[in-house]
């Protein structure tokens, strides 16, 4: 740490605020690198935190944490936070097994107030918390710090409703990395900030209110004037209107301005607003112009600015959407992607480039998308959402009473369903099967492989229902894609293997490839499922004739799943035969590699074959006592 003389020695935010004003900006240096070479060693969120340095030092030093509660938004721009809260040594183990969790989470540190992961939860979050403070008459301060993405997301408009009209004491920061401003705008907007924000302004305003009321016409009169000169130099006035004191916009990396307006902030009662303006990026250049590529990045040497890729054994499930989807525009003009603002983790940014007309990102709003394409359905259009199962959570209302209800012909193509990997438990794809499966007039499809993923979606888009595919994060098994598209028989499922011990491997997607080398170990049969609904109903009873045990396989919980599925038909045909559901524990799953994640949950090679075996055991046992009669 002798690089870092300053941040060497904040073990914590108290530490932090023994420093004089003075030093801040040097501090803010000495984070700023820190981030950059930590990351670079094992890859991270990287962006947003560097847009955020001098924010969190100000609020760390201004604000008494962790009494006063800091309430962070996703989490992407929380790394800083982490390293001024005591975990500066374990920042290089973040979204490792057993390391650092990606984003806030409360288990891991006091200073974490809130866990977070999804966007758009901080306002009520904080509110919430305000609100408990001033019932338990706490005299704490709450802050919420959420991104321009992520104030696109309704709930954040709901929570801003609900919080301008208490009492509360509650500062909202609008941390806008969307644009940036000129030096003397900046210069500007830090003076405004740090007048509007000051105790004479807010006492004369407070003031004059109060004599105003008593004079209906002139008071309308003033109140108008004052929207209305904010309006013209600040954009403010959405906010005021929603029941916040606005200040803002101000120069989100001038630390002393930071420090100076918070601490005004922190002297007034109710909602507060702070428009802080910064750089994603903000301090190394490659990030800065392109902020989109080193959201997230891998590994890279922070010198040149090179990401170290990581060895792919074929196309991933994302890019073999991505060109399905180009596929598809070009011969059927109906079809239309949307995205909830993933269009580079959805593999859609060729799409986007070819057929810019028919594409949609509907930013942070995953309710909306679902209704959206719903919409869109209604007449005539073939909408395909792109969205990870884990946000398709968020839009379960839209997707039941908006979709399905009406029976409309909306794809959904499902990414990152199953165990994730480094973005951990508020991100893996645990739950959609059991979801969706419940919902009527849905066919759900779980391709085995690349090529059957591309099959599966364009059956999904020649039916006349909701159709999902659902698919992992990365590379699948290798399997070569085919150009040409057919649609598979609905609720079909193949037999890869036959065998004779009596056991059959029921597999639903793509752990196929991992239980073939246990099915001809152990001679079982093995069957690649492909619909989880309608289920080959057929194919499971006259399996179920020839054998004496089945196993079920799938990347989903095992409450509610696909081998609940199986389970329900067997009994409701009075079918008696031992059952063995695998797939996701009832727990969540921590972060680490999608491997590691995997052997967490039991369903790497070693983990399926060790439950089987055993299993299958206590079978063989089972029968040998009952022929012998014991």
């Amino acid at each position: 740490m002798d690089k870092y003389p300053l941040l060497a020695e904040i073990a914590s935010p108290a530490d932090l605020r023994r420093l004089p004003v003075g030093k801040l900006p040097e501090l803010a240096g000495e984070l700023r690198d820190f981030l950059i070479h930590s990351v670079s060693t094992r890859g991270g969120h990287f962006a947003a935190g560097l847009g955020t340095v001098e924010l969190t030092i100000a609020l760390h030093y201004v604000y008494e944490t962790p009494g006063d509660r800091l309430v962070w938004d996703v989490g992407h721009q929380a790394y800083p936070h982490k390293v001024l809260t005591g975990r500066r040594d374990q920042l290089h183990t973040i979204k490792q097994h057993g390391g650092l969790a990606p984003f806030p989470t409360r288990s891991e540190s006091e200073y974490d107030t809130f866990g977070v992961g999804h966007s758009s939860t901080s306002i009520s979050a904080a509110l919430g918390m305000a609100v408990a403070a001033a019932q338990r008459g706490e005299n704490r301060r709450v802050v919420a710090v959420i991104g321009d993405g992520a104030l696109t997301a309704g709930m954040a408009f709901e929570a801003l409703n609900h919080a301008g009209s208490l009492p509360s004491d509650l500062l909202v920061i609008l941390n806008d990395n969307d644009m940036s401003i000129s030096e003397n705008v900046g210069a500007l907007s830090n003076h405004f900030a740090r007048a509007l924000s000051g105790r004479m302004y807010s006492h004369l305003r407070e003031g004059g209110k109060k004599v105003l009321r008593q004079m209906p016409t002139v008071w309308e009169l003033a109140r108008r004037s004052e929207e209305h000169l904010k309006g013209m130099v600040l954009p403010g006035t959405l906010f005021e209107e929603m029941g916040f004191n606005y200040i803002g916009p101000m120069d989100g990396h001038d630390v002393r301005a930071l420090v100076s307006t918070l601490r005004n902030l922190k002297k007034l009662r109710g909602p507060q607003f702070l428009h802080v303006v910064t750089r994603k990026g903000k301090g190394y250049a490659p990030a800065e112009a392109d902020p989109i590529k080193w959201h997230g990045p891998g590994p890279f040497d922070p010198a040149s600015g090179t990401i170290f890729k990581e060895k792919s054994s074929g196309p991933t499930y994302s890019q073999v959407f991505g060109e399905w989807l180009c596929d598809m525009a070009e011969a059927d003009p109906r079809i239309v992607g949307i995205t909830p603002a993933m269009r580079e983790g959805s593999g859609m940014v060729e799409f986007s480039k070819r057929f810019p007309q028919r594409y949609f990102d509907v930013a942070i709003a995953e309710q909306h998308a679902v209704t959206f394409a719903a919409g869109l359905a209604v007449e005539g259009l073939r909408p395909v959402v792109a969205i990870y199962s884990t946000f398709l959570q968020r839009a379960y209302d839209q997707l039941i009473h908006d979709v399905a209800l009406q029976n409309l012909p909306v794809v959904f193509a499902l990414d990152r369903a199953g165990l994730v990997g480094s973005d951990g438990a508020t991100h893996q794809g645990s739950y959609d099967l059991s979801f969706l499966r419940c919902i009527p007039n849905t066919v759900i499809m779980a391709p085995a492989d690349e090529n059957e993923c591309r099959q599966m979606l364009y059956t999904a888009s020649a039916l006349e229902c909701p159709a999902v595919v659902r698919y992992p994060r990365g590379a699948g098994p290798g399997v070569p894609v085919v150009s040409a598209m057919s649609a598979l028989p609905l609720g079909k499922a193949q037999v890869r293997r036959e065998g004779k011990s009596g056991l059959a491997l029921l597999v639903f997607g793509a752990l196929l490839d991992s239980a073939q080398a246990i099915a001809e170990r152990l001679d079982a049969t093995l069957v690649n499922m492909r619909f989880v609904k309608p289920l080959d109903e057929d194919l499971v009873v006259a399996l179920a004739a020839r054998h004496r045990a089945f196993v079920t396989i799938e990347e989903n919980a095992t409450q509610g799943g696909a081998g609940s599925a199986v389970g329900e038909l067997l009994a409701s045909d009075g079918v008696q035969i031992p059952l063995l559901q695998l797939g996701i524990p009832d727990r969540f799953i921590e972060h680490g590699s999608r491997e590691s994640c995997l052997a967490a949950a039991g369903l790497d090679s070693a983990g399926l074959s060790a439950s089987i075996e055993r299993w299958w055991a206590l079978q063989a046992q089972a029968r040998l006592r009952s022929a012998g009669g014991g």
